[in-house]
């Protein structure tokens, strides 16, 4: 579609002005774009790290371990016939047993399966259309955050239906646009759905964790207390900045467009895919309820409770996959989209197709994180970082600000957030647990940093669809032919909504972390 086209887009809006404003802007996306792809990206930090360890030990460059073992640990060299053949003959175990790849497969399998047959969108446009227009704005905002759950897709949905809510109760579309990719990029670390993020990122933190300690378990609802939270604060205050202050600022006359509405209004098949999907789930909660109450039961651990460890806590990954493949598989069945088991099978395999390219990501970064664990550089800079923090007396709490702030700039020139955390986790993980502070606690410091400038990034991939759905609304309304849409306009409106989410989430983290609150199950 050519309203989408990035191309059409710079042709027809970013060109307009020759791109004068935006200098830095588009610098940073004509050279962001070069970057190669991560599946080549990972390759070349593996070369430059076997070359790195071999130069490194060389001039025996290591630490005296007085924090954990007592021994002087140097770094290995790994360009060697020993680590060279490993590498060759454990390659399929070192790519299948990464613990993103376990998980991540069976996530995005029982979320596709929701995705395809079309459950979140019914789900929230349900929940969207029977809501009073005088809670609109915080209902959307909700709404958009905890559509990140399908991902990119959310994104789109969140922008989408943004212009199409605020048309039809008589706002400005452009408010309602700005503010779904607000909600759903920005917001993007928030959820009261488990998503394959949590998956994905917390395999990345245990396979980092295995450095330093074989023995902890990082779960993908290590950080899912706090994810709730955060989106009932981000609802509140995203909601507040916009009624007090974007709205001031965008042109509110009227714009009422019932038409789009009408045709997105909920058809029967729908409403009884959407009946059975709530019968699917009493089934489940039902089945939940026979294996967890009992003081035998199937899910405790051999002292009747779940915490700290427990059947329950470790089988995590299973139950979200059979709470996601029962609701899809009864909402599809209601919707008569499935029809027989075959469909159920097709279903599961496209989203294996959908989870393809992580895949191949996950080939090159699991082999760069196996070679990085290896060469103990990592471990060794950890160690040393542990050290120097105690010497310094510097707080942990210090500590968690600093890895936001830090992936808060790296984030607008590197979108993709694995990419980021396979970088980060090796060095950042290890030293928290060093210093005793759960690594589940680095993952929630780097996922407040990765989501609030994902807005402000020119590289973001949504940003071509924010611009086309701007420059179809300002046609459609004939707006002023001087006023000029580009990348700046977006982002004169989305840098203050990254700085509210921002602040929000790191006031919440401060309250969370002085109380002394669990972050997920058993994360303190």
């Amino acid at each position: 579609m050519q309203l989408f086209s990035l191309r059409y887009l710079k042709e027809k809006i970013l060109d307009h002005n020759n791109g004068k404003d935006y200098k830095v802007i588009n610098f940073i996306e004509k050279y962001g774009n070069k970057l190669p792809h991560p599946f080549i990206l990972f390759n070349i930090f593996t070369i430059a790290l076997i070359f790195t360890s071999y130069t490194l030990n060389q001039i025996n460059f290591g630490v005296e371990d007085t924090l954990i073992t007592n021994n002087f640990i140097l770094v290995e060299n790994l360009f060697s016939y020993l680590h060279m053949r490993k590498l060759i003959e454990s390659m399929p175990d070192i790519y299948i047993n990464f613990p993103s790849l376990r998980v991540v497969i069976l996530m995005m399998m029982s979320i596709g399966v929701v995705e395809k047959v079309g459950f979140f969108n019914a789900l929230m446009r349900k929940y969207l259309l029977g809501i009073p227009n005088s809670y609109l704005t915080a209902a959307f905002i909700f709404t958009a955050i905890n559509a990140n759950v399908m991902s990119d897709a959310g994104t789109i949905f969140a922008i989408t239906m943004g212009g199409i809510l605020f048309s039809s109760v008589g706002r400005n579309p452009k408010l309602g646009i700005i503010v779904g990719f607000a909600a759903a990029s920005g917001g993007f670390t928030a959820n009261i759905f488990v998503a394959g993020t949590d998956a994905l990122l917390s395999g990345i933190t245990q396979e980092a964790l295995l450095a330093i300690d074989k023995k902890e378990i990082i779960n993908p609802l290590c950080n899912y207390y706090f994810m709730v939270a955060a989106t009932i604060v981000l609802t509140i205050s995203l909601t507040i900045f916009t009624e007090k202050v974007i709205s001031k600022v965008v042109d509110e006359n009227n714009h009422k467009n019932l038409d789009i509405l009408n045709s997105l209004k909920l058809t029967e098949e729908e409403k009884k895919g959407l009946k059975y999907s709530f019968y699917g789930l009493i089934f489940f909660l039902i089945i939940m309820g026979v294996l967890i109450y009992p003081e035998n039961g199937f899910f405790r651990n051999s002292e009747g409770k779940f915490l700290p460890t427990s059947p329950l806590m470790s089988s995590i990954t299973t139950i979200i996959f059979l709470l996601f493949s029962i609701i899809g598989i009864f909402y599809g069945i209601g919707k008569g989209v499935i029809k027989t088991t075959k469909d159920v099978a097709n279903l599961f395999q496209e989203g294996i197709v959908q989870a393809a390219p992580l895949m191949v990501t996950l080939l090159s970064s699991s082999i760069f994180i196996y070679l990085l664990n290896k060469s103990n550089i990592f471990k060794v800079l950890s160690i040393k970082g542990a050290m120097l923090l105690k010497d310094l007396n510097v707080s942990s709490y210090l500590l968690l600000i600093m890895i936001i702030l830090i992936t808060t700039l790296i984030n607008p020139i590197m979108t993709s957030g694995s990419t980021k955390w396979v970088l980060l986790a090796p060095m950042i993980v290890p030293m928290f647990n060093i210093l005793g502070v759960s690594p589940a606690y680095a993952q929630l410091a780097f996922r407040i940093g990765d989501s609030a400038t994902n807005i402000v990034s020119p590289l973001q991939p949504a940003l071509p669809v924010v611009l086309g759905l701007l420059y179809q609304y300002q046609n459609e309304k004939k707006i002023k032919s001087n006023e000029i849409l580009g990348v700046g306009s977006v982002f004169s409106l989305t840098l203050p909504y990254a700085i509210v989410i921002l602040v929000s989430l790191i006031t919440l983290m401060t309250i969370w972390y002085y109380l002394k609150l669990p972050i997920g199950p058993g994360v303190y």
